[in-house]
């Protein structure tokens, strides 16, 4: 076990999520060596993507996929389409979906995939070929055995269909379990869709009981009002909490008495209307997450809640089901602050929980219901939460560390019973 009290990290975000590893180590019973292990991806793809586009001309596009860990099972993890994919924001990505698979105890290990665009600016036979082309480059490295991978940003089920196929292709012979997130016609999971929100909403629900709280007097704020963000947002509203401010990229929108989550669902899936456009007092994303709330939910990108201004968010829990949505230095500060932080490697783990699921099925080639989903998937989160704010109140840690802390001691077994230094040079009896 490390004892070495690492030093705050500045700079780019695998700096950052190694930081997380590094403040684990100190409580946990992985040996050095296997903490050394886990500074290192197995694996990192770029691959270059030729798209003929609708005019005639070819743009070739970067991808990635990195393959962080597969000591506990097959690969695990998105592909995200963004104009600011980065290297570095991949590994990231895949180190977190490492720890996320092991914080929850499902048999995966951590992968994580991404194109540099704006899939906002192609068409939709553009937007097919590269994700059919993208498949391509990588379908040797991935498999239903090897590495399954999911929709993230700006990814959606078309997209995994598309991958689907192109990889059935390849191999020739039908492969549903190779991609999650697909429609349910193709092999997908009913329950998918929101598995994200629910699994943060079951999580709120822990909160509720540990902590007393009273819907009607507990208030929310979603940054980032997207696929995971609405859901959590939807079954909350549903179960009388007031969520008082919404936000997504464009702006957002504040109602201290309370918005109407479904009809502002509505209004943002009506030909594709901004938050900022409902109706309430407007206000910017910044001062969405500094508004004085019980709950607030980052579910946009990276980086949304930093030193600079952490100081000024006033909330008493975040639940982070965006990825790595705050840096180190603004852990502290929240932690000082007596603000408890659900973290994202827990809190949006009902997606990757929910894509098990399916690849189950998928193996299997037996359908659950939705009842079956949902029982599932609560029974996962709670016993897992349960389980860390336990270490947690034992050993004074913060929910981030003794979340780290609990996916490290499952992830140093793995790797342990494979045998580590302690093995090799003990002398047999």
């Amino acid at each position: 076990m490390s004892t070495t009290q690492p030093s705050r990290p500045v700079g780019p975000v695998f700096t950052q999520a190694i930081h997380r590893l590094e403040l684990a180590a100190a409580h946990s019973h992985a040996s050095p060596e296997v903490v050394e292990r886990l500074r290192h991806p197995k694996r990192f793809l770029e691959v270059a993507i030729p798209v003929r586009m609708d005019d005639g001309s070819q743009r070739i596009f970067t991808g990635y996929r990195c393959q962080y860990d597969d000591t506990r099972g097959p690969g695990k993890g998105g592909i995200r389409y963004h104009p600011g994919v980065t290297a570095d924001e991949v590994r990231a990505l895949a180190f977190w979906m490492t720890f996320k698979c092991a914080a929850v105890g499902i048999p995966y290990g951590g992968a994580k995939g991404g194109i540099i665009v704006d899939p906002r600016t192609l068409s939709q036979m553009e937007l097919e070929r590269l994700s059919r082309g993208y498949m391509r480059a990588i379908a040797q490295f991935v498999g239903p055995d090897r590495d399954i991978p999911a929709p993230d940003v700006y990814t959606n089920a078309q997209i995994m269909a598309w991958m689907m196929d192109e990889y059935s292709t390849i191999v020739g012979h039908p492969c549903p379990a190779v991609i999650t997130g697909k429609p349910v016609a193709l092999g997908g999971s009913l329950g998918r869709d929101d598995a994200t929100g629910r699994g943060g909403y079951y999580l709120l629900k822990e909160l509720e009981a540990i902590r007393k709280l009273d819907p009607a007097r507990t208030t929310l704020a979603i940054h980032g009002f997207g696929n995971a963000g609405q859901h959590l947002a939807r079954l909350a509203f549903a179960d009388g909490y007031k969520v008082v401010a919404a936000g997504d990229s464009r702006g957002a929108i504040h109602d201290p008495a309370g918005l109407d989550i479904n009809a502002l669902i509505a209004h943002k899936e009506d030909a594709g209307r901004q938050v900022s456009e409902f109706r309430g007092t407007k206000i910017t994303n910044e001062q969405l997450l500094e508004l004085p709330i019980e709950v607030l939910v980052p579910a946009a990108l990276e980086n949304a809640i930093t030193a600079a201004n952490a100081p000024r968010v006033k909330a008493r829990f975040l639940i982070e089901l965006a990825n790595g949505p705050t840096t180190a230095e603004a852990d502290e500060i929240l932690e000082r602050a007596g603000c408890l932080v659900l973290p994202d490697i827990l809190a949006n783990a009902g997606g990757v929980t929910v894509s098990y699921f399916e690849w189950a099925q998928n193996k299997a080639g037996y359908a659950w219901t939705l009842e079956d989903v949902h029982t599932r998937l609560r029974e996962i989160m709670s016993r897992e939460f349960r389980g860390i704010n336990a270490l947690r109140e034992s050993k004074k840690l913060s929910m981030r560390t003794a979340t780290y802390t609990h996916a490290l001691n499952r992830l140093s077994d793995a790797h342990t019973a494979l045998g580590t230094r302690d093995l090799f040079t003990t002398r047999p009896s």
